[in-house]
């Protein structure tokens, strides 16, 4: 499903007509140069997607186009719309401005430095004021006002917060009220559909109670998101969940062909990481495939007759300040990886994720730490279990034999050091 335009839609950034990508988590529609400098920031910052090449979950765009039409920029530019901001000299970017230096400093303050969001009254605890938030946001997510959510959000509250009092997070109120758009910008900010409330029952429970059968086939696919969009972009395909089936395993034109020790061992590396290794590094391949496939729709878009310059290409993963310096050298790595080593790279963690997944569901050890599929930690339900057998689809290849081998060696060296022998 991809967006229709309206001849009045405009750049939340700079007003330029016709914007062909939204930023999901920030409720607006962006041109493409200023979707350039959005990408650069990262996912952490932007999570950019075109509006009509790159494929949409319905309710996901519905939730962002209804942010858009209610004002959500608003939020980012709270202060750029006092009058005395004009007379300051502090404006907004327009569409004549160049993208390198006016546009790019423009967008780097008002989304990654918030330099214009409305600011709360300083107060001594940030942390009862994040709580405040977080409570404010627990009650408004049972309405269907998206942007006083997004506005409680964007000043700190936690899409994961659990109400001490009522013993729930706001994605399990917003499943008892059928509100799946209030679902889907929970989940944008990280809300786990795995989470049980203080009776044991997940989101999905209540959803399904509630007769909102939508939304709980919704949840149950974005609790699975990060195994999903990696099968999806080896072999086009996405597990048939509603049937219980919750994982695909593509396979690599090379798998009859027996590994060599050291790839042995270094698969065997990868399986012995301790769940918390494990899912930081699924994540970083996610954020990898969101690259590559990002940059892919962007190149093919693009008006070739104008140059694309070096200023608009996302050469790597960007920077994430929440993370140590060794995690981020290890995900700009990936980006040297060719396509055949980064798919071998993929189908193994998708193997390892079906494997812990299925010893989380079995296992009944206090000490088992379930396998996050998404971005926060997931419980999964009994009812989560798929058959033992997986289901394969192959990786075109167009490569010879021996260069799969060695680039199978290649990608799994380079993901676990040289010392995996």
């Amino acid at each position: 499903m991809s967006k229709r335009l309206r001849s009045s839609d405009v750049c939340a950034d700079c007003s330029g007509p016709d914007p062909s990508w939204a930023s999901v988590n920030r409720g607006t529609f962006i041109c493409d140069e200023c979707c350039s400098v959005h990408r650069s920031l990262g996912r952490h910052i932007s999570q950019v997607r075109h509006l009509k090449h790159t494929p949409w979950p319905p309710t996901l765009l519905q939730m962002v186009e209804t942010l858009y039409n209610n004002g959500a920029n608003s939020i980012w530019e709270h202060s750029l719309l006092d009058p005395a901001s004009i007379m300051s000299g502090r404006r907004k970017a327009n569409p004549q401005d160049k993208v390198h230096p006016n546009k790019a400093e423009f967008i780097r303050a008002k989304y990654q430095m918030l330099a214009f969001v409305h600011r709360l009254p300083c107060r001594d605890d940030d942390s009862v004021t994040a709580k405040d938030l977080s409570k404010q946001l627990h009650s408004s997510v049972r309405t269907g006002n998206l942007e006083t959510c997004l506005r409680l959000l964007s000043l700190g509250a936690q899409a994961n917060f659990f109400h001490p009092e009522k013993g729930s997070t706001p994605l399990h109120v917003a499943s008892k009220a059928g509100q799946i758009l209030q679902a889907e910008l929970l989940a944008v900010y990280g809300a786990d559909p795995g989470t049980q409330d203080s009776s044991g029952k997940t989101p999905v429970d209540y959803a399904r109670q509630g007769g909102h059968h939508e939304l709980a086939e919704r949840l149950v696919e974005i609790q699975y998101e990060l195994t999903d969009r990696l099968a999806f972009y080896l072999c086009g395909r996405k597990p048939d969940h509603k049937n219980g089936q919750h994982f695909i395993i593509p396979q690599m034109a090379d798998s009859s062909l027996d590994l060599s020790e050291l790839a042995k061992a270094a698969k065997k590396k990868l399986q012995s990481l301790n769940n918390h290794l494990f899912e930081e590094l699924a994540m970083d391949v996610y954020d990898e495939v969101d690259r590559r496939e990002t940059d892919a729709v962007w190149l093919a878009t693009q008006n070739h007759s104008t140059l694309v310059t070096e200023t608009t290409v996302v050469p790597f993963l960007p920077v994430n300040p929440e993370y140590s310096s060794t995690r981020n050298q290890g995900r700009q790595k990936l980006a040297r990886f060719n396509a055949h080593e980064f798919a071998t790279l993929v189908i193994d963690i998708l193997s390892d994720a079906k494997r812990r997944q299925q010893g989380s569901s079995l296992s009944r050890s206090k000490d088992n730490v379930e396998l996050i599929l998404r971005t926060v930690s997931s419980q999964h339900s009994t009812e989560s279990q798929d058959n033992d057998q997986p289901d394969y689809d192959s990786v075109a290849s167009d490569e010879d034999t021996d260069v799969e081998t060695r680039a199978s060696k290649a990608s799994r060296q380079k993901l676990l050091g040289n010392d995996a022998n």
